[in-house]
């Protein structure tokens, strides 16, 4: 007797979610043979010396398992460092845990803290992870709008989504998709804000290295009352110009690292050995990143310059991470969306629409570009957009 083959239909966790808009416009960049300053990637190389280092460490025998939680010696170099720059010691022991990516990161620690029921408040425009995290981990999915045009922090609103059913906040600055970075008083604030709750914190720091115009980073690790309850998230991707190699961090407190820790040892279980011995060899100079505020603000201000002198494009502020936005009132009626797709099959240049970072699409004709792109290339995308 033969037996038919059946395959099983999927309950999705996810219905609603399909194609990221970042590649749905990178694929379509390919096609159009675009200038990509849409998905937020380097096309330039990192630091020859990283990459000797990780061959350095391959070649020493250094490509078996690592311990769970990270290689002591990259663990002690972030400890270091966030001491260095935030005056808080964290103990590489018990509370820094080296992550697949910031985006694993932040799905781990989610699934260590949200349980079904759980209320959790996202600041939109927020990353695309955030909300299909939340849903994975069978929590309720809290939006609050930043403050349109300006996108900054409203309290009122977010004291408002409180509630003795919120487990968690997400904040993420610099911030992606807007540029913007949250002051020293905006984390004072947010701090007054949770100080009688028990609402963790998951911050979202990837891009902690590109503020710019003399500003600091001020880092959930710098305030007591908020590190006391934070998971703080940052990239090695981002920093070294890497993303392909997928290497994050988390510092948090030793009672929260220890719950981060059960469900990372069961999802990734660790990361890749001779690129956390390269990295941690790497990570002795100091200088490779604190030289990277001056290295992105000088393509910061090429790529405005050029927006300025070359098109009618009006420029919002971009005060920290690679991102630039724009009005596109005086240039086009279409909506953002469309408008990008238009962009980059007439124009050859690649944008994301801002209202893909909204739940309900949320339109203010504004669009992002990355600016974290050779001067080259830079240059190419604006002698095309000025065509508009």
């Amino acid at each position: 007797m033969s037996i038919a083959p059946r395959t099983p239909t999927i309950q999705s966790k996810l219905p609603k979610v399909g194609t990221t808009i970042f590649t749905v416009m990178s694929a379509l960049a390919t096609e159009k043979n675009a200038v990509n300053l849409g998905q937020g990637f380097p096309d330039f190389a990192c630091d020859p010396l990283l990459v000797d280092a990780v061959d350095q460490a391959m070649r020493e025998g250094l490509n078996q398992y690592p311990p769970m939680a990270g290689v002591l010696p990259l663990r002690e170099a972030v400890a270091g460092k966030i001491e260095a720059l935030h005056g808080k010691r964290y103990s590489a022991l018990d509370e820094i845990t080296i992550t697949a990516g910031a985006t694993q990161a932040i799905l781990t620690a989610i699934l260590a803290i949200v349980r079904p029921g759980d209320e959790v408040i996202v600041l939109e425009p927020c990353y695309d992870s955030y909300i299909p995290n939340i849903e994975l981990a069978g929590g309720t999915v809290v939006r609050v709008p930043l403050v349109p045009g300006t996108f900054r922090p409203d309290f009122d609103k977010i004291a408002a989504a409180i509630t003795p059913r919120t487990r968690a906040i997400l904040v993420n600055s610099p911030h992606n998709p807007s540029a913007t970075i949250w002051s020293a008083d905006d984390m004072r604030k947010l701090e007054e804000l949770l100080a009688p709750t028990d609402v963790f914190l998951i911050s979202d720091e990837v891009y902690e290295h590109m503020v710019y115009d003399g500003r600091a980073h001020e880092s959930a690790a710098r305030f007591p009352g908020l590190a006391a309850r934070a998971f703080v998230v940052s990239s090695f991707g981002k920093t070294y110009h890497v993303t392909g190699w997928k290497v994050g961090v988390v510092a948090a407190p030793a009672a929260l690292t220890a719950e981060f820790r059960k469900v990372h040892q069961f999802n990734v279980f660790t990361v890749n050995t001779p690129v956390q011995h390269g990295l941690a060899r790497y990570m002795a100079d100091a200088q490779r990143y604190l030289a990277l505020p001056a290295f992105y603000q000088a393509k910061r201000d090429l790529f405005r310059a050029g927006l300025q002198a070359k098109t009618r494009f009006q420029l919002l502020p971009s005060e920290g991470s690679f991102f630039q936005c724009v009005d596109i009132s005086a240039v086009s009626d279409l909506p953002e969306a469309e408008f990008c797709q238009w962009l980059t099959t007439e124009i050859g240049v690649a944008a994301i629409p801002l209202s893909a970072f909204y739940a309900d699409n949320f339109d203010q004709r504004v669009v992002r570009f990355c600016y974290a792109k050779e001067d080259a290339t830079l240059r190419t995308a604006l002698d095309r957009l000025a065509k508009l």
